[in-house]
C-alpha cells in the first residue's frame, strides 16, 4: 500500500501547491518591482509580500526563487548571465522540475511542520524550524551558488521563532534570498518588516480572478460573478467557495434574512443543522463567513446604496430593504463586530453550533425590527 502523503500546512486543499504553479495571474507591478531591483543591481537579501489572502503571494514567491536558481545555473566561464525580464520558467527546465517536486536542495520551505509522534500540524512556527533554515545555509554555503528560503506565512511564528529569524535577516549569509510570504504584517515584529523590502500585491479583478481559477482547474460556471464578490478578489478564498458551495449556500442567507423582521424559524433551523457535527466543521466556518459577508454588505448598502452587481438573486433588493440609510448602517456594522467576537469565542469552547447560528440569526432578525424603526 503506498504512503499516504504528508499533510503540507502551505497547501489549501486540492488545489495544485504555489509550487507547483507557474502562472501568476494580476501581479504584473509587483513582478516587475522585483525585476528592476534585480536588473538595477539592488538585489535585497529579503523580501515581505503582502496582500490579501489567496492573491497569489506564495505563488509569486517560488516564482521568485525559481528564477534567482535558474540564472545561478545558467553561468558560465563568463560570469554570471544579465537578470532576466520576466519571471517565467520553461515548466520542463531542471529548476522547474525540483522545485514542482519538492526536490530543490538550494530551496527550503519554512511552514508549519507536523509532530512526529500525532502526525498533527503544530500550530506555530517554531524556533527548531528556523534552526534547520540556519543549518541549511551553512551546510548548502560550500557551493558558493544562491540559496533561497520561503517562509509561508511569516506571521505564523512563535516569538522565539521570530527572533530567530531576525537574527538571519540582521547577518544574512552571503548569496542568499528570502522570500517572506505575510497575510497580516502588522502581526510581525517591525524589526523584522525592517529589515524586508515589501512586495504589495492586489485584490484581482473579475478577468483575473477567473482566470487563476480556470488555470487551477476550479470550475466556476454561473457562479463566477458571486465568486468574485464574494473572496473579495482572493483566488484562494474563491476557490473555498466553490468547493463547498457557497454561492448558493449565499443565495441561501440572502434569501433567509430577506424575511427579516420575522425571519423563517424552519430555514434557521435548518441551516444550524447544516453546521453541525465535526463532519461538517467547514460547512459550519464557511456559514460564519458568508454572515460576516453578507452584514459587511448590509452596512455598505446603507452608506453608499445598493451593490451594483448582486452576489445572489435579490440580494440588492433584500439589502436595500434591511439597511435603507446611515443609521441603519452603523447599526449592522456594530453588529457585525459583536457577532464575529461571539462566534469566535463559541468556537474556542465547542459550543453547539446549531445553537449558536440560531442565535446569530435572532441577533439578525432583532437587528433588522431595530434598523426599520430607526429609519423610519
Amino acid at each position: 500500500m503506498a504512503e499516504t502523503a504528508p499533510e503540507e500546512a502551505d497547501r489549501v486543499g486540492d488545489l495544485p501547491h504555489p509550487r507547483e504553479t507557474l502562472r501568476l495571474f494580476g501581479q504584473e507591478a509587483a513582478e516587475e518591482a522585483f525585476l528592476s531591483a534585480w536588473g538595477a543591481g539592488r538585489l535585497h537579501h529579503a523580501w515581505l509580500l503582502t496582500g490579501p489572502r489567496g492573491v497569489g503571494k506564495a505563488t509569486l514567491a517560488y516564482r521568485i526563487a525559481r528564477a534567482r536558481l535558474a540564472a545561478e545555473e545558467g553561468g558560465g566561464l563568463f560570469g554570471a548571465p544579465e537578470p532576466p525580464r520576466t519571471l517565467d520558467l520553461d515548466p520542463e527546465h531542471p529548476v522547474s522540475r525540483r522545485v514542482a517536486a519538492g526536490s530543490e536542495p538550494r530551496l527550503f520551505t519554512l511552514r508549519r511542520e507536523a509532530d512526529e509522534k500525532t502526525e498533527r500540524l503544530y500550530t506555530r512556527i517554531r524556533v527548531e524550524d528556523v534552526r534547520r533554515l540556519k543549518s541549511f545555509f551553512q551546510l548548502s554555503a560550500a557551493d558558493g551558488g544562491w540559496r533561497v528560503a520561503v517562509v509561508d506565512p511569516a506571521e505564523e511564528m512563535n516569538a522565539n521563532a521570530a527572533n530567530a529569524l531576525l537574527k538571519v535577516l540582521e547577518e544574512p549569509p552571503p548569496r542568499v534570498l528570502i522570500l517572506l510570504v505575510c497575510h497580516a504584517p502588522a502581526r510581525l515584529l517591525p524589526t523584522i518588516r525592517s529589515r524586508c523590502l515589501t512586495l504589495k500585491l492586489q485584490a484581482l479583478g473579475a478577468g483575473d480572478l477567473e482566470a487563476a481559477l480556470k488555470a487551477a482547474g476550479v470550475e466556476t460556471g454561473a457562479d463566477a460573478g458571486a465568486l468574485a464578490l464574494l473572496s473579495d478578489g482572493s483566488a484562494g478564498e474563491a476557490a473555498r467557495l466553490a468547493a463547498l458551495g457557497g454561492p448558493a449556500l449565499y443565495a441561501r442567507l440572502v434569501a433567509l434574512v430577506s424575511g427579516a423582521p420575522g425571519m423563517n424559524r424552519r430555514e434557521m433551523a435548518a441551516i444550524g443543522a447544516a453546521c453541525s457535527g465535526r463532519a461538517n466543521a467547514e460547512t459550519y466556518d464557511l456559514v460564519i463567513r458568508l454572515v460576516d459577508i453578507l452584514l459587511a454588505r448590509l452596512a455598505r448598502t446603507g452608506a453608499l446604496g445598493p451593490p451594483s452587481a448582486e452576489a445572489a438573486p435579490g440580494e440588492a433588493k433584500a439589502l436595500a430593504g434591511l439597511s435603507p440609510g446611515p443609521a441603519a448602517a452603523r447599526l449592522w456594522a456594530d453588529l457585525a463586530l459583536t457577532l464575529g467576537g461571539r462566534a469566535a469565542a463559541a468556537r474556542a469552547v465547542n459550543l453547539d453550533p446549531s445553537q449558536v447560528m440560531l442565535d446569530i440569526f435572532l441577533e439578525i432578525d432583532a437587528a433588522a425590527r431595530t434598523a426599520r424603526a430607526r429609519e423610519g
